[in-house]
């Protein structure tokens, strides 16, 4: 466990650290919360770097105050320091749907409950995106179930935008496939139970899902090639083998 101070003496414990912020836990106005540090990188100019960071920063928590607005349940947002370049948020008591999603894995699916969070996700999903937000990094990690209310919360806008064309959309659910695929989890194929839950939430979602459809497309037609010159490669392989046994057993 790390334990830090912000510029105003408050103690930070750090959870985790990734490529672009820090986040740790801390209180607010005594109440658990949780602090998001963009912090500084020493290869960038000082200048450009504060700029970038700053401007970052600013996206997030207008995201993830648009979000709100837009009737996904997100942290509430309690500060935004420009000087420290801190998010200070709402601590969210609850599991992250990865881990309940791996749960289900050593225990068992307890079908009620995932088809609850699949709803949840593809509902949260619709709204985003029929108000013109893109999250950006629609993993099961980013999503938690509230212990209070069962509620799905969406968290970490650090890569969110706002757009309103299909393809924007797509890739955004594409991005929540194969996050879900590459756990290898014993759902079955919850993506299916989530875009049931998006159709019918959202009144724009022929154009994304066609587009999706495009994205399927592409990645199948990438995989055919890439199997395509894998065997070519094995034939050569196997032809180059028979000849060279040819010629030994000539010259023998």
């Amino acid at each position: 466990m790390e334990i830090e101070t912000d510029g105003k003496g408050t103690s930070l414990v750090l959870l985790k650290q990734g490529a672009e912020a820090r986040i740790f836990t801390s209180s607010f106005v005594g109440r658990k919360c949780i602090v998001k540090e963009r912090f500084s990188k020493m290869y960038r100019h000082p200048s450009l770097d504060s700029k970038l960071t700053l401007k970052r920063l600013n996206a997030e928590a207008r995201c993830m105050t648009k979000a709100r607005r837009l009737g996904v349940v997100t942290p509430v947002l309690y500060a935004v320091d420009t000087v420290l370049h801190t998010l200070t948020f709402e601590y969210v008591e609850g599991p992250a749907v990865r881990c309940i999603f791996l749960e289900f894995g050593a225990n068992g699916v307890v079908e009620e409950r995932l088809d609850d969070i699949a709803t949840q996700i593809g509902d949260a999903i619709a709204k985003l995106h029929d108000g013109g937000l893109i999250h950006g990094d629609l993993t099961a990690s980013n999503m938690l179930i509230s212990d209070v209310t069962n509620q799905l919360v969406l968290i970490d806008f650090g890569l969110s935008f706002t757009s309103t064309l299909p393809e924007d959309k797509a890739v955004d659910l594409y991005v929540l496939e194969r996050a879900l695929l590459s756990m290898h989890s014993p759902c079955g194929n919850v993506m299916d139970r989530v875009l049931a839950a998006y159709k019918k939430s959202s009144r724009q979602w022929s154009s994304t899902l066609n587009k999706l459809a495009q994205e399927h497309h592409t990645e199948a037609a990438v995989d055919g090639n890439k199997k395509q010159q894998k065997q070519q490669k094995q034939q050569k392989a196997t032809a180059d083998s028979a000849r060279d046994k040819e010629v030994n057993e000539l010259v023998s």
